[in-house]
């Protein structure tokens, strides 16, 4: 059994769909960033981050539970523990990893960024929303122009696709449309239709039906007023 630290965000929809996709057993152990659940010492112990997702795998292959942070890393070990979505050929399997990089290290940060100045910041800045905003635009022509030789990202579906969709997913906070990149509209209306997709995302209605965002200043504090002091011991 794995015990899936998870809040609906795109971080925590990835590890979803490849539970879903997989269908590893697995049980929700809810973490309500807005009450700041993601700052109590119990979850510091397996997310030292301060941010979920997390995992603890109570049956790995071998030795005693592990437990892992950080939602790229959490991706491969669970392709890995299944042997799915990530080939074992050296060639495709560095291709997968690449995107999934590409991810972690692009198109999620920028896209939150971009996401943060167009729609939380309390102060309108026009040079950070115009720089995070094209900055997404690029990252998207970038994936549009993969995706026009390939049905999913790096060929057959993997960790890749399922690192990239939920951030696509808010496109409309990030500024773009799908319009503008007919390659993704095309890969991500497939995605949405696959069954495990619908499963995962079935669970933003159990754990935040109305899809809330910051409503209040203690919202505001919690996601964006923390400091080093929140990892003190």
């Amino acid at each position: 059994m794995i015990d899936l630290y998870y809040w609906p965000t795109p971080n925590g929809h990835k590890i979803t769909l490849f539970l879903e996709e997989a269908r590893l057993p697995y049980k929700i152990v809810p973490v309500n960033i807005f009450k700041g659940e993601q700052f109590h010492p119990e979850f510091l112990r397996i997310g030292p981050n301060n941010r979920m997702p997390a995992i603890v795998d109570r049956q790995p292959k071998s030795g005693d539970a592990v437990s892992i942070f950080e939602s790229g890393a959490i991706l491969v070990y669970l392709a890995e523990k299944s042997g799915k979505f990530l080939p074992s050929d050296v060639k495709k399997r560095y291709d997968v990893l690449q995107w999934l990089f590409w991810q972690v290290g692009g198109l999620g940060p920028m896209a939150g960024q971009a996401n943060h100045f167009r729609a939380y910041a309390v102060e309108k800045i026009p040079y950070g929303i115009a720089r995070y905003t094209d900055e997404v635009n690029r990252l998207y022509g970038v994936l549009n122009r993969v995706l026009s030789g390939n049905e999913f990202i790096a060929g057959a579906y993997s960790i890749a696709d399922m690192a990239c969709y939920p951030w696509i997913v808010g496109h409309k906070r990030q500024g773009q449309s799908l319009s503008d990149f007919p390659n993704i509209l095309r890969w991500f209306e497939q995605i949405a239709e696959r069954p495990a997709t619908k499963r995962a995302y079935a669970l933003q209605q159990v754990y935040n039906p109305e899809d809330a965002g910051i409503q209040t200043a203690e919202h505001r504090k919690v996601l964006f007023g923390q400091t080093a002091a929140v990892v003190r011991s």
